[in-house]
């Protein structure tokens, strides 16, 4: 398990890149305390989630590439970017964060139960708020996104 998780964008979670196997995720962070299997009939995506709850973290496998590690999402306060502690973040200062290290906001959406949702497509990040404040991040690789991608929100 990590005590602090560190974003490497477009490359994966900690020592974990992604294109991993889920093996060679276990080996690294142990059985998940749940895994789930998810799948979009119009995305025609399939995947595995591993949950680490208690760790805040859930990593996903795409079942059409071989069961590759592909995409992340993470609640843990502790959680790492560019060296600093991302959910301290407001919207502003993610925006700023993100374009001081080359990367520009390419969307934001609003949704009905109140979260709103910051996307940074060449990061293949997005950012989710709930009252002002940053409750989630998922992250993944853009390859082919829209065949193979599949985030949990």
């Amino acid at each position: 398990m990590f005590k602090v998780p560190i974003i490497r964008l477009l490359a994966g979670l900690n020592t974990i890149n992604f294109g991993s196997s889920i093996d060679e995720v276990k080996k690294q962070l142990g059985e998940p305390q749940e895994i789930q299997n998810l799948s979009d009939d119009i995305l025609n995506t399939s995947s595995i989630a591993y949950h680490y709850w208690d760790d805040g973290y859930s990593l996903f496998f795409d079942v059409l590439n071989s069961k590759k590690f592909n995409s992340v999402e993470l609640d843990s306060k502790e959680t790492l970017l560019f060296d600093v502690k991302l959910f301290t973040f407001n919207e502003k200062e993610l925006i700023q964060l993100m374009k001081f290290n080359g990367y520009n906001l390419s969307e934001t959406e609003s949704h009905p139960w109140g979260e709103k949702r910051l996307s940074f497509d060449e990061a293949g990040l997005d950012c989710y708020f709930q009252n002002n404040k940053m409750s989630s991040v998922n992250f993944g690789i853009i390859e082919n996104f829209e065949q193979s991608g599949f985030f949990a929100n």
